[in-house]
């Protein structure tokens, strides 16, 4: 509108209400707007970094990167019977907040009248995932079998379609590090292809010589637990060299297997949380709603410094710094511990206790 009234045409006012001009001016002003729109939007699509959607993908693709699908959480659901009683494969189980489960295979209670059939979720990802001893009750009425019961193993492996920030980060870490037949990147990558991975590390000959060990987080399936796998630790299905994995390390060491040189023997680890325990001395402001802003942003630091490889050291100006970022702050003292602090190999940081004085 300010371009037609400055043209010094006769009687060109594009600011009068009901001008023809001003609807033109409206009009024109929009079409730029989407061109100038459409520009910014094919630009952000047409290098990896920025783009998303099905740009992502083909860009992924290129590297061999595929985002990762949902999975179902299984696990066995536990009850009581008459021993003998066959519980059929395909009986519903369902959660007190809806869920549903089905049983997999037949199960038969056992002489001691107890029941442990194993069961997959109806719908794939992170929802299905539960804790043992989760309420669980059997859709259809089986005679000599109690309908109430419960989580025996626990219910884990779910996971949710994985998200552009993710399959982002896999892909950009291709770009950066091209695969190299099995050097200490390619396993952080072939990590996180599995399900529900969300960070990793390698540990070159950490069990010994020929040995690779593999830990991993599991930041949103196992958010019950801090992120931290849950399962027992040890080597893929396949191989027959030691003890077998079970859970979330069995499925990082099953994933990894079939990608890793065959003369390697790879562990999957859960990292071991070690606690740190911070005194923080004249906080001021003080109070509990300010005590718990600090608190938040030291455990948003030491997610973000987590190693379990031992190269990641905590200093006082990490922690300094995380408590300054704090909206409100206007002085405090760091105490104790003694800087800097480093985790046992194997182990991550976890806040312990914060001593305020």
């Amino acid at each position: 509108m300010q371009d037609i009234t400055a043209s010094d045409l006769p009687r060109a006012d594009g600011f009068l209400r009901r001008s023809v001009l001003r609807v033109l001016a409206w009009v024109q002003a929009g079409m730029a707007h989407l061109h100038y729109g459409f520009l910014d939007w094919i630009s952000q699509e047409s290098i990896p970094v920025t783009c998303d959607g099905e740009f992502l993908e083909a860009w992924a693709g290129l590297k061999g990167v595929v985002r990762l699908g949902p999975t179902p959480a299984s696990g066995t659901w536990a009850g009581t019977g008459t021993p003998g009683t066959v519980l059929p494969s395909g009986t519903p189980a369902l959660r007190s907040d809806g869920f549903t489960y089905s049983t997999t295979a037949d199960a038969t209670v056992a002489s001691d009248n107890t029941i442990n059939a194993p069961i997959l979720a109806d719908v794939s990802g992170s929802a299905g995932n539960a804790d043992v001893g989760t309420p669980l009750t059997l859709g259809l009425t089986v005679a000599g079998i109690t309908s109430n019961g419960a989580v025996g193993v626990q219910l884990e492996g779910g996971a949710d379609t994985e998200t552009d920030e993710s399959l982002r980060s896999r892909m950009l870490q291709v770009y950066r590090a091209p695969p190299q037949g099995g050097d200490q990147t390619d396993y952080v990558e072939w990590a996180l292809t599995v399900p529900g991975v969300t960070r990793a590390w390698c540990n070159p000959m950490g069990g010994g010589a020929g040995t690779v060990v593999v830990y991993t987080l599991f930041e949103v399936t196992e958010a019950d637990h801090g992120g931290f796998p849950q399962g027992t630790n040890g080597v893929a299905s396949d191989e027959t060299r030691d003890i077998v994995a079970t859970g979330d390390q069995l499925a990082v060491a099953n994933g990894i297997f079939p990608k890793q040189p065959v003369t390697a023997l790879v562990y999957s680890y859960a990292p071991v949380p070690q606690a740190f325990n911070l005194t923080v001395a004249g906080l001021d402001p003080g109070g509990v709603a300010m005590q718990d802003d600090v608190t938040a942003a030291v455990v948003s630091m030491l997610s973000l410094m987590a190693s379990p490889l031992a190269d990641t050291p905590i200093d006082q100006s990490d922690v300094d710094a995380a408590i300054s970022a704090v909206p409100g702050v206007v002085s405090f003292r760091v105490t104790a511990p003694t800087f800097p602090q480093v985790p046992a190999v194997g182990s991550i940081f976890v806040l312990g206790t914060i001593t305020w004085t």
